[in-house]
């Protein structure tokens, strides 16, 4: 079982087909949203159950519960196959990202939520190295990865040559590539993101069709993952969005 902690989270937790045991709900939290979660948790027979503040914070792992704790079945990954047959289904061209050892749960967070917001149809992370799904990436996608299917692999490598395999183009990212908005984008894409201290690894930038980079004019060298996902994210979302 896994905690989903947050209004936002456990409000989204409640639409999905989720199974949730009971949620937690402190018994000074009564306004608006909660009262919603309370009202959604009772229509689908969930156990509603009154407690302290104090214990709530005794068992939050992201420390921003909000006032509710939903106790539910653990997140689901999808394996690559599962995860290929997604644009399959919805007639669309392939659009994956590839996560290389993002081990801040922040950042996985924040990824996954942008991931939802421009129609990503997956996420690839390995399994080692790499942050996953918790209370704390699930707080901080904002309920967005009860709609993103995320992959676990083994080897990244070996997940890039399936989606190539597949006719997926990769694109990689890292500062000796050319300017992002000034490459074709549409189609078939991955985008791959690498770690928040070392970029992508050399085997992994091998491996990519092509590189690209965001281009930067203040005396800081690099961006936050997320916020360097996101804007390259938003680019093939505006390419595919102009294309159709």
């Amino acid at each position: 079982m896994i905690k989903i902690e947050g209004r936002n989270p456990v409000i989204e937790a409640l639409k999905s087909d989720r199974y949730i045991e009971k949620i937690m709900v402190s018994t000074s939290a009564k306004e608006g949203s909660i009262n919603k979660i309370v009202k959604m948790a009772k229509e689908k027979g969930i156990v509603v159950q009154y407690v302290d503040k104090v214990k709530l914070n005794e068992i939050s792992q992201s420390h921003s519960h909000q006032g509710v704790i939903a106790i539910a079945s653990d997140y689901k990954y999808f394996d690559i196959d599962e995860l290929l047959q997604i644009p399959k289904e919805k007639n669309e061209d392939p659009f994956f990202i590839i996560l290389d050892e993002i081990t801040d749960p922040h950042n996985l967070g924040s990824i996954i939520r942008t991931a939802d917001a421009v129609g990503a149809h997956g996420i690839i992370i390995p399994k080692r190295r790499s942050a996953t799904i918790t209370p704390t990436v699930i707080k901080s996608s904002a309920g967005a990865a009860e709609y993103v299917p995320i992959c676990k692999v083994t080897n990244i490598v070996n997940a890039i040559k399936k989606l190539k395999e597949n006719g997926v183009w990769i694109v990689g990212t890292d500062m000796d590539g050319d300017i992002h908005y000034e490459k074709d984008l549409t189609g078939a894409v991955g985008l791959v993101i690498g770690s928040e201290g070392f970029g992508i690894s050399r085997l992994v930038k091998e491996n990519c069709d092509f590189i690209v980079k965001i281009p930067m004019v203040g005396n800081v060298s690099s961006l936050n993952a997320s916020v360097a996902c996101s804007i390259v994210l938003y680019e093939i979302f505006r390419q595919r969005e102009k294309s159709r």
